[in-house]
């Protein structure tokens, strides 16, 4: 595969970049056969990996280290998170310094390796100053425990104020953005992708495949569910009118593709790859198949014919689901915070 530069880091990373979400409880739960599958991706060009402390409570940290464990460590661009709730200990989890500090260490055990060479943010914390994150971010490069971090599904002016942040305390800042991105989920082209730019940091999106919807498994027709629907029933049940519309939009998408010569698989991964701001796609595949299936997304240009008939179904800079942004601020969430005590 071409690489792709990530952000001005300097680190070249494959166009497609292996998500490892699906490895262990929350997916596929033999590791043989998930070392297996991250051996695959490596032979076939992709020198990426991306996991999360959170993803079946650091059992994918464990699979991936499994696999790292037989592989040139030098060549792969190694990614996790920090963030997500560890344990029954409210400072198990969010971005203050105590529990960076702490978690890193822990994910570095798992990972079986002495460095990251990209931490990053899960999300948000609305309880902790950006600045504490970032000093506690900054301190672990220095100390050599991670090369670069970055943030992943932060709004626009989150970004921008972090950035700000960095260079009034002189802090090591943010120089990637991992935001969710797909056909679907376009509302990230309308400020989050120009701020980006601005900075010059690399973008890896999750979910080029929208949770599954433009997997092939959803259509006219066919069962419409997903492994994930009673997890999260708001992006997958059909009774919510957004839903409703990505399968009128997921159906009309298919015959695009087949127009095109392409799966829709292929469609999808194409469609994110070619936006400029994008350095990699996250593939999550559970199975070989699956991972087989989306090995030769780099390698299509999408004519410009097949992007305007796709800007058509889906206007630029909008998502079909509101739901499927992945993160709101808690005044959006929280009604107390919109009224005032009585």
């Amino acid at each position: 595969m071409k690489l792709h530069a990530l952000g001005r880091t300097g680190i070249k990373v494959s166009p497609l970049c292996l998500g490892a979400m699906m490895f262990g409880e929350w997916g596929n739960p033999d590791h043989d056969d998930s070392v297996r599958i991250i051996h695959r991706a490596v032979d076939a060009g992709i020198n990426f990996i991306d996991t999360a402390d959170v993803y079946s409570q650091g059992e994918s940290e464990v699979i991936v280290g499994k696999a790292l464990a037989s592989l040139d460590r030098s060549k792969i661009v190694l990614a996790t998170k920090v963030h997500g709730n560890m344990g029954d200990d409210p400072n198990s989890q969010g971005n203050s310094r105590r529990w960076i500090i702490a978690e890193c260490e822990n994910s570095l055990r798992r990972l079986g390796t002495d460095y990251i060479d990209l931490y990053q943010i899960h999300r948000p914390d609305e309880s902790t100053d950006i600045d504490e994150t970032l000093g506690a971010l900054s301190d672990l490069v220095h100390a050599g425990k991670i090369r670069v971090f970055g943030s992943s599904t932060f709004p626009a002016e989150q970004i921008v104020e972090a950035q700000w942040v960095a260079e009034r305390r002189g802090r090591e800042r943010f120089r990637t953005e991992q935001p969710p991105y797909s056909i679907l989920v376009r509302g990230i082209e309308r400020d989050v992708l120009p701020v980006v730019q601005t900075y010059g940091m690399g973008v890896i999106s999750w979910s080029p495949l929208a949770g599954g919807w433009l997997s092939g498994r959803f259509g006219e027709g066919k069962d419409n569910v997903s492994r994930r629907s009673e997890r999260i029933p708001a992006r997958y049940d059909l009774s919510i009118p957004g839903n409703q519309r990505k399968l009128e939009i997921v159906t009309q998408l298919a015959e695009v593709a087949d127009e095109a010569g392409l799966s829709l698989i292929e469609l999808a991964l194409a469609f994110v790859l070619e936006h400029p701001a994008i350095s990699a796609a996250i593939i999550g595949p559970r199975t070989m198949e699956q991972l087989e299936s989306q090995l030769s997304a780099p390698d299509i240009r999408l004519e410009p014919a097949v992007l305007d008939r796709i800007d058509e179904l889906v206007a630029p800079g909008t998502n079909v689901n509101p739901e499927d942004a992945g993160w709101a601020p808690s005044v959006l969430t929280n009604a107390h915070k919109r009224r005032r005590r009585r």
